[in-house]
């Protein structure tokens, strides 16, 4: 059974509003084994949202309507949808009532123009609203000679996720044959999406009951595997299935199978090793620290360290030799090592890190451009620097260096 979701308003066709009940209701209908096909969002207009529900009418079994149910002139799905239907519309006195006494209960005259709201499309079911004026609507129907589960639901979230709750998933769950989909995400650091997908798709297409879903940001590729069976665990172990095997493939450039982000697996292995982490950053400006901290818990495997962006910061906080920066550059391999050998010593850590680099858009030279990047990491047994050169803009090159550099005390540490 395929879904669709719709959201009414124009409103969310700005910069400054988005619809965010689509993913609520996406969650719910995958407890029930329903695959969400498409999402749109309409603005407040007639002629589009008429065309709208009918190209959803055409394609998904189950068709959702969120908003356009409040009682001013722009409030246009129930017409629409009714149109797309071929249907009319009759108005629900009940409702006009519970609307009065609603409204008298609060002392509050109600205006005439909500009467509107009790427009019910002929051979809907109102779905009651306890949290607002505007109820749900619930039509079984046909078009184009194939069975349609309709619903209106109120925009406000409040509104429509107590009323789907109560009024439509159990609906739902009587009409529903079994069904369950199980989901997984595979999280790969510092490999190109390319390269991830020449190395996998030869294996994830030979699962074809498997929707596999690529998904890059920056320094990080992800595998979102989805199965759809009859029980929960034949969909989970076909899941299961491929995973091992994208995971026997991609092999130590998987770092989660189980929805962590790169901060938090650092944070495990630390953990695990009992061991503690200090931080000498330059270009990333403590986006490192940062982001190890968002962790919680974090003050059991970091300890700190420092943001040396100037040169005399280098030498003071990260007691850098000025020789060495003059001799080097501060953007160099002898630098970022020095960074995480000192920081170590001096925070009395037990693996130091050092960044430093170009973020640019300006002080890059041909010599060493802007994107030009040294990590470094030391255990005072070992070391290991890597030096690369990232594309984008400022924010982007800081955000690729940190993840680089969380990557390369992963690996350390593995």
């Amino acid at each position: 059974m395929i879904a669709e979701i719709i959201a009414v308003g124009s409103e969310m066709l700005t910069p400054f509003r988005q619809d965010t009940n689509s993913l609520f209701l996406t969650d719910q209908l995958n407890q029930l084994g329903v695959i969400v096909g498409f999402k749109t969002v309409v603005g407040d207009n007639f002629d589009h949202l008429t065309g709208v529900a009918r190209a959803a009418l055409s394609r998904s079994g189950i068709v959702i309507f969120m908003g356009g149910l409040g009682p001013t002139e722009d409030d246009l799905t129930r017409e629409g949808v009714a149109a797309a239907l071929g249907v009319d519309l009759r108005r629900d006195h009940d409702i006009v009532t519970a609307m009065y006494k609603r409204f008298a209960e609060r002392r509050i005259s109600m205006p005439s123009n909500n009467a509107k709201q009790a427009d019910v499309i002929e051979g809907a079911i109102v779905l009651p609203n306890k949290r607002g004026t505007a109820p749900g609507q619930y039509l079984e129907t046909e078009f184009d000679g194939e069975p349609r589960m309709i619903f209106l639901l109120p925009g406000p979230p409040h509104e429509l996720e107590a009323l789907w709750k109560h009024e439509c998933m159990p609906r739902l769950r009587e009409c529903l044959p079994p069904a369950a989909i199980a989901s997984t995400v595979l999280k790969t650091a510092m490999l190109p999406e390319s390269a991830a997908d020449a190395r996998t798709a030869p294996i994830y297409k030979k699962y074809p009951n498997v929707e596999t879903t690529v998904l890059a940001g920056q320094g990080q590729v992800e595998f979102h595997l989805r199965a759809t069976a009859a029980t929960m665990d034949e969909a989970q172990a076909s899941v299961d299935e491929l995973a091992s095997k994208l995971e026997d493939e991609l092999d130590d450039a998987v770092f989660s199978t189980r929805g962590e982000s790169l901060e938090e697996i650092v944070g495990y292995f630390l953990q695990m090793r009992n061991l503690k982490l200090a931080v000498a950053e330059s270009c990333t400006g403590g986006m490192v620290a940062e982001r190890i901290t968002s962790v919680p818990g974090s003050s059991r495997f970091f300890l700190g360290g420092a943001v040396v962006y100037s040169n005399d910061l280098k030498t003071l906080f990260a007691d850098i030799p000025p020789l060495m920066i003059e001799a080097h550059g501060a953007v160099s391999k002898e630098v970022a090592l020095a960074l995480a050998e000192n920081i170590r010593e001096i925070c009395n850590a037990d693996i130091g890190l050092g960044v430093t680099g170009i973020a640019g858009p300006a002080g890059g030279t041909e010599e060493k451009p802007v994107g030009l990047v040294y990590i470094a990491v030391s255990d005072g047994k070992k070391n290991e620097v890597v030096q690369r050169r990232f594309p984008g803009d400022r924010e982007r090159i800081r955000r690729w260096a940190s993840q680089q550099a969380l990557d390369l005390v992963r690996r350390m540490l593995m």
